[in-house]
């Protein structure tokens, strides 16, 4: 029986960025998103623009988000994002306008290759389209697509392709129902 040897584990092809660019943004990081001293969106915006992330016009984005690499981040106009929000983002995140990621909300798009031995890294895109809505502590896993308007209830864990309109819910999360905007 083979076993999981982490001493094995090597990630010397995953090349994010410039080491300095990223202790930059690690420190930019802790004093302007992961605090809460620093409640203003519109120089949060500027900033992630200065590390590289495309950013609408319009993002509110509350104390205390964590975002892996603002290279890899593009963000739509009239987003916001909630308190405690993580973008983990080792590879791409998309955000659609309109979109609304609320407070706690996870954007994973690493993974660990449980199958090998090495445990190596793997890691997918996320897109979420415009009008989304990811509710309080919902986790959307790497691959996710959300398609336009859908919604990630309170709580839910999403991998996949959340369909147009499409309501999901639970651990695994599945379409619960249509969403319906009058």
């Amino acid at each position: 029986m083979n076993r999981t040897d982490l001493s094995s584990f090597r990630n010397d092809d995953y090349r994010p960025g410039p080491v300095v660019k990223r202790v930059a943004w690690y420190l930019v990081s802790l004093v302007f998103f992961q605090s809460y001293l620093f409640p203003f969106s519109g120089p949060k915006a500027i900033l992630l623009r200065l590390f590289g992330a495309r950013v609408g016009k319009g993002l509110v984005i509350k104390p205390s988000v964590r975002i892996k690499y603002p290279w890899f981040l593009d963000i739509g106009d009239h987003v916001w994002i909630g308190e405690g929000v993580w973008i983990d983002n080792l590879v791409q995140v998309r955000i659609g306008s309109h979109v609304c990621i609320s407070q706690e909300a996870m954007l994973l798009t690493g993974n660990h290759d449980y199958k090998r031995s090495t445990f190596d890294l793997t890691a997918a895109p996320i897109t979420l389209e415009r009008g989304v809505w990811a509710g309080a502590r919902s986790l959307l896993l790497p691959g996710a697509v959300c398609e336009n308007h859908a919604v990630i209830s309170a709580g839910a864990v999403f991998s996949g392709r959340a369909e147009a309109y499409g309501i999901y819910r639970g651990n695994p999360a599945v379409k619960v129902k249509t969403r319906v905007i009058e």
